[in-house]
């Protein structure tokens, strides 16, 4: 069995309406997210919250402090669940994560956040590179459009994209999925 951890990214007000960079399907996401968050405080399986604080007040979102930095209270950490603060895509890059959930012997993590093709994606690559299997719920996850040279990429494509690029290091499932093949049964 490998010791596994949840490991919820950005889900923060900004993303979602009326904050500075609301995502597409940012509240079902963030349902799926709870869900599967009270699924692991039921199992009482560790729980990693990831809070972004944007370091440059230019950009706009997410600034240290700010309502729209808080983390969403459809997925509010308790007293028990470990938080850290990036201020880089990359949930590993100057942080404690990685010796943290080495110092518990995890190997595997479950993740789920916002943005897919940012955050998400960047975190599930460094875990990889550190040495974790990943599994990552589609469906607990958002983004938004992009833009690129003058031509708007929808929020839909920009999530399959990045999710897609992502089969290789990761097992891409729903929440129903990694319900029914992992919530009966051993990691």
């Amino acid at each position: 069995m490998k010791k596994t951890a949840l490991i919820l990214i950005d889900i923060q007000n900004d993303y979602f309406s009326g904050g500075v960079l609301t995502l597409d399907g940012v509240d079902l996401a963030a349902e799926k997210a709870s869900k599967l968050l009270n699924l692991f405080r039921e199992k009482q399986l560790p729980i990693v919250h990831i809070q972004h604080e944007n370091s440059k007040p230019e950009m706009g979102f997410m600034l240290s402090d700010s309502v729209g930095q808080k983390i969403h209270d459809i997925v509010k950490p308790n007293k028990s669940e470990k938080c850290f603060t990036k201020y880089f895509p990359n949930a590993f890059w100057q942080t404690e994560l990685e010796s943290y959930l080495k110092a518990l012997n995890i190997e595997h993590l479950v993740i789920v956040g916002m943005m897919t093709h940012m955050c998400v994606s960047t975190t599930a690559r460094a875990a990889m590179e550190r040495g974790f299997l990943t599994t990552l719920i589609q469906d607990a996850c958002a983004t938004r459009a992009i833009e690129l040279d003058g031509a708007v990429i929808s929020g839909e494509t920009v999530q399959q994209t990045a999710l897609a690029e992502l089969t290789l290091i990761s097992k891409i499932t729903s929440l129903n999925d990694f319900e029914n093949e992992n919530f009966g049964v051993n990691f």
